[in-house]
């Protein structure tokens, strides 16, 4: 098993941001040679400059090298982007489901053919600039909580193989953002108060209604909305606009509260009800990636805590597997868990394992 000794040969992923700067440069303070690599994941003729992928950031991700002494390359991944992420994205809403594909990103281009890229060049580790840390415990690995809990990363790196996780540094994963930018500023980088890009980067506009009406016209058709029994109380403007939990912009003449329950692709039906049919205990959950715990340990039920969105408080449940299932029972009911996103356990600070939610 390879170990972090400096001296070591690290492509550090450089998106022009000011974390995966500071990656960097706290990666060659430490003795590792550096080699910085910024991926070209999409083009739609356009430059928006707050996306991490544009022409701007590749600039300044090499300003950034070439401040730092390390050689800078461009990599053009834009097929297979598009084919794991982009792709997948439109299918996951044509079948009514709500994807996250920065988890998909991380774990099918980053951590795949990024890392593949970089270990055919001689490199032994890809470092990047999320906030979460690698851990091992005998033959384990496992993605660990960031020390910044307002950034934490770890539930989108809960895809990491073991084998990818051996070859993963994440050097700011002990720090604080402010230490991050405080450090970018002590090193004279020009993009230590850069603002961080926005979430989805092949939709920099964040007008998701534009991409989906170009790109998956049948799931932005209007239809009808209902209620659980099925009857018809207002007229949606596809269901792609809408999501698990929504209140808002339903436009119907209900007095009481009402939420989106649930979404039907092939009907092209939004049900709506009240809160509490927005409430689940129990979450399904397909394409399991096991991480601190093997495929087999969950196979008699175990208490973790669970997070089935991005930087929610995770909550006590009981998860197990049954054949290429995962299931998590929360102690209380959990508001707006969505079909499409990811249910991640914790033990601690360390992800045990995670999958998509059926």
């Amino acid at each position: 098993m390879e170990t972090t000794e400096p001296g070591a040969w690290v492509a550090c992923a450089m998106s022009g941001g000011v974390d995966s700067s500071v990656a960097a440069a706290l990666l060659q303070r430490q003795g590792f040679h550096v080699i910085g690599v910024t991926m070209r994941l999409w083009d739609d003729g356009t430059e928006h400059p707050r996306a991490c992928c544009a022409l701007t950031a590749v600039d300044d991700a090499k300003r950034v090298a070439v401040r730092l002494g390390i050689p800078h390359y461009v990599v053009d991944f834009t097929d297979e982007f598009r084919r794991q992420v982009i792709d997948d994205f439109i299918a996951e809403y044509r079948v009514g489901r709500t994807p996250n594909p920065c988890i998909r990103c991380n774990r099918f281009v980053k951590f795949a053919t990024l890392l593949a890229h970089t270990r055919g060049l001689g490199a032994t580790y890809l470092a990047t600039g999320h906030y979460a840390r690698v851990a091992q415990d005998g033959a384990r690995w496992s993605v660990r909580r960031g020390v910044d809990a307002g950034k934490d990363q770890s539930y989108a790196l809960y895809g990491l193989t073991q084998a990818q996780l051996a070859h993963t540094l994440l050097p700011i994963g002990e720090l604080q953002k402010t230490e991050t930018r405080a450090l970018a500023a002590e090193l004279g980088l020009r993009v230590a108060g850069k603002p961080d890009s926005q979430e989805i980067c092949f939709i920099p506009d964040n007008d998701y209604g534009r991409f989906l009406r170009e790109a998956a016209p049948a799931v932005t058709q209007p239809g009808p909305i209902i209620d659980r029994a099925g009857q018809q109380v207002g007229t949606h403007d596809g269901v792609a606009f809408y999501t698990i939990g929504q209140r808002r912009r339903l436009g119907v003449a209900i007095p009481a509260p009402r939420f989106v329950t649930a979404l039907d692709a092939a009907r092209n039906t939004v049900t709506i009800g009240p809160r509490e049919e927005a409430l689940a205990c129990t979450v399904t959950a397909f394409d399991v990636v096991p991480g601190k715990w093997d495929a087999d340990a969950l196979r008699t039920p175990r208490r973790v805590t669970a997070m089935v969105r991005y930087r929610m408080t995770p909550q006590p449940a009981l998860a197990h597997r049954d054949g290429d299932r995962l299931h998590v029972t929360f102690d209380t009911p959990q508001f707006a868990v969505t079909p499409g996103q990811a249910v991640v356990c914790y033990d601690g600070d360390d992800v045990v394992c995670g999958g998509t939610i059926v």
